[in-house]
């Protein structure tokens, strides 16, 4: 794979960065990992999705989850050593192992849900497109394999929703983006979000990693901010259920998190960009428990989460080099989820996100002048950075698939620097929208 990409950039894009030599190859193993300069969406979300490639070429060939994962970390290596001439990234290496395992598991076991070896036709070119497009390793797999077009009689579904149960929904609507939290100085977009909730917490027979987990994805719909704009993973890797009084479940686990987002400034305002957060590589312990039925109505399920973030990021206010106006670094993250569910009436949900990320490699003003940015090898602005989102969600059933959404989320940036002054930066975003639940 990284043959095929390293030729596309080379020779139809002709990339200055894929002119790589023996040279260009020695250089890199004798100069070692820097942290580089390139911006937010490629290293915090296009490498873990680069990763999710080469965890999948792994993933379609037959391969479970632990032995497709050390093929994310040698796919990256090889790129990061061989197929640039830019000194090798140890943050790429660690977004697109981590990330890249992530979205891989999520992307192979979604494309299941699609599949279907039984059908013909214009049903089987959909779901053969809708795999490939979720899972294009998996696709390309199939194609050369043949499987693609193979009509089966037995065993032809690649899910069992008996087994395995997933809520999948769908929404839409609008987006309000505040600027430096204005209510009336911000801006309207259009989103399209996907939801999934895959699997029981409470299995006790389906628990291998990721045959429970849930993933949420947000795309801005207009030019000025993001595509992507949000993107929420948490999959379970090792969980055991925990003794309860009558009618409590309680499991323990441990948790991958993989969480992105994404703004940019709004149209017509003070210039800030309101919020870039990630937590591209996390895992940690967790606990989920779903109360007794309070009545008839209400059903109550709590989830805590503390997670070590390996590799994350955060905007800054001072750092801009080449590419990059965020800090990255390690830290920690809790996460809590409060979830309410009034039956045919609808749902409420809490969602609080803490995030503190330490920064360690700084650097000096005068190794700006001095030295190639390209080997500059810093985190950002030396120091660490509190970050807060709290988002409550409201839905209301309107029918058995139709549901009205309306949510609001709450940033907060709390970033101390060592040599420069601290910042404080809060804002907010509405959603208004449908969601059409499968």
């Amino acid at each position: 794979m990284n043959v095929g990409v390293w030729a596309f950039d080379r020779y139809v894009m002709n990339e200055d960065f894929a002119k790589i030599s023996i040279g260009s190859i020695r250089r890199n193993i004798k100069h070692g990992f820097v942290w580089d300069n390139d911006q937010f969406s490629t290293n915090l979300f296009a490498h873990p999705y680069h990763g999710n490639l080469y965890f999948n070429a792994a993933r379609s060939n037959g391969l479970t989850f632990w032995e497709s994962a050390p093929y994310a970390f040698a796919g990256s290596l090889m790129w990061e050593i061989a197929a640039e001439v830019e000194p090798p990234a140890i943050n790429d290496l660690m977004a697109t192992t981590l990330g890249g395992i992530a979205l891989g598991e999520v992307t192979h076991r979604m494309s299941s849900l699609v599949l279907d070896d039984s059908k013909r036709g214009f049903s089987r070119f959909t779901r053969e497109f809708l795999g490939t497009l979720i899972c294009p390793m998996r696709g390309l797999n199939r194609m050369i394999t043949g499987e693609m077009w193979k009509v089966k009689r037995s065993h032809y579904k690649y899910h069992d929703y008996d087994r395995i149960p997933v809520h999948f929904s769908i929404g839409a609507g609008d987006r309000y983006l505040a600027d430096d939290n204005y209510l009336f100085r911000g801006e309207h977009n259009p989103y399209l979000e996907f939801r999934v909730q895959y699997g029981d917490a409470f299995d006790k027979v389906n628990d291998g990693p990721y045959d429970y987990f849930t993933a949420r994805a947000t795309f801005g719909l207009s030019g000025n901010q993001p595509l992507i704009s949000q993107i929420n993973l948490m999959g379970k890797l090792w969980g055991i259920p925990l003794k309860t009084t009558t009618g409590m479940e309680m499991m323990f686990g441990i948790f991958q998190h993989f969480n992105y987002f994404d703004s940019e400034e709004v149209i017509d305002g003070s210039g800030r960009i309101p919020y870039k957060i990630s937590e591209a590589a996390s895992v940690g312990p967790g606990m989920i428990y779903k109360f007794p039925r309070m009545n008839s109505l209400v059903n109550l399920e709590q989830r805590v989460f503390l997670s070590a973030i390996l590799l994350g990021g955060s905007l800054t206010d001072y750092y801009n080099v080449i590419d990059r106006n965020y800090n990255m670094g390690s830290g920690y993250s809790i996460k809590n989820n409060t979830i309410l569910d009034f039956g045919r009436y609808g749902m409420f949900a809490l969602n609080m996100h803490l995030y503190q990320i330490f920064t360690w490699k700084g650097y000096e003003h005068k190794d700006l002048e001095t030295i190639d940015p390209l080997y500059l090898n810093a985190q950002g602005d030396k120091g660490n950075v509190m970050l807060a989102v709290v988002n409550p969600i409201i839905e209301l059933n309107l029918s058995s698939h139709f549901k009205a959404n309306m949510e609001v989320s709450y940033y907060y940036r709390h970033t101390h620097y060592s040599y420069h002054e601290d910042i404080k930066y809060k804002t907010f975003e509405t959603r208004l929208g449908l969601i059409y639940q499968f």
